[in-house]
């Protein structure tokens, strides 16, 4: 595929710098287009950097055609990822930039940033912050989900981030017994938790949240929407300062 690009690039590159009469293939003599073809393989040889050069530029291109797919998907989805009506709204309600992260308690990746995204949110002061509840990876992250979103139903949004971030520091297995004993810790009937972790409402929450991430084609965790575009992956703390910086322009 990269051969392909880069012959294409170069070819290209040989077309624009040659004049118009001369590389009009169509109209060549089979001699003709063998001189033109070791006319191209000599120039590139002769300049070996055009090549890195014509993939640096068609990546460029690549990415922001990939950008503007993204814009136009946050653009289209914009009521559902922002104003969905249930989802855990933090930070600042006020600020004046929303970021919001599809995540998973079982990721990894989520966990690293989990403390990036509080630093930020504290430190700057401004941001308001939307978490939507995306378990893509078993059973475990399943059961973590319902169990969260099943307290925030029943006790509100402060109670949410409390259970939020005694699950994204869990160890163990969010089995039965765990999270009994975790729905105790944090004040509330075990058994009224559990009851409600299979609950319509709930499991709507889950599958709504899912049919969004798919419109959106996200894949994998974390996932953030940042204003009007989507990044991808995990993002270390200064990268999301400047990300959040270029925004507010």
């Amino acid at each position: 595929m990269k051969r392909t690009l880069t012959l294409a690039a170069c070819t290209a590159l040989a077309l624009a710098t040659t004049p118009l009469r001369a590389t009009d293939l169509s109209n060549m003599t089979a001699a003709e287009q063998q001189a033109f073809g070791k006319a191209v393989r000599s120039y590139i040889l002769e300049n070996p950097e055009l090549i890195m050069e014509a993939v640096s530029i068609l990546r460029e291109r690549e990415a922001q055609a990939e950008a503007r797919a993204d814009f136009d998907l946050v653009t289209v989805n914009a009521q559902d990822i922002f104003e969905d009506g249930f989802s855990y709204v933090g930070g600042n309600p006020d600020g004046d930039i929303t970021l919001v992260e599809f995540m998973d308690y079982r990721c990894g990746y989520c966990r690293k940033a989990y403390d990036d995204v509080e630093e930020l949110i504290a430190s700057d002061g401004n941001i308001r912050l939307i978490v939507k509840e995306f378990p893509i990876l078993g059973d475990a992250s399943m059961a973590s989900s319902q169990f969260a979103i099943a307290i925030k139903q029943l006790h509100g949004a402060v109670a949410y981030k409390k259970t939020h971030d005694a699950l994204i520091a869990l160890n163990g297995e969010p089995n039965e017994p765990t999270l009994i004993r975790l729905a105790t810790s944090l004040g509330h009937d075990a058994g009224e938790i559990l009851e409600r972790m299979n609950s319509d409402d709930v499991l709507m929450e889950i599958a709504t949240t899912r049919a969004l991430a798919q419109r959106l084609q996200i894949t994998g965790t974390p996932t953030f929407v940042l204003q009007d575009e989507l990044v991808r992956g995990y993002v270390p703390l200064d990268a999301m300062r400047e990300l959040v910086s270029d925004k507010r322009g």
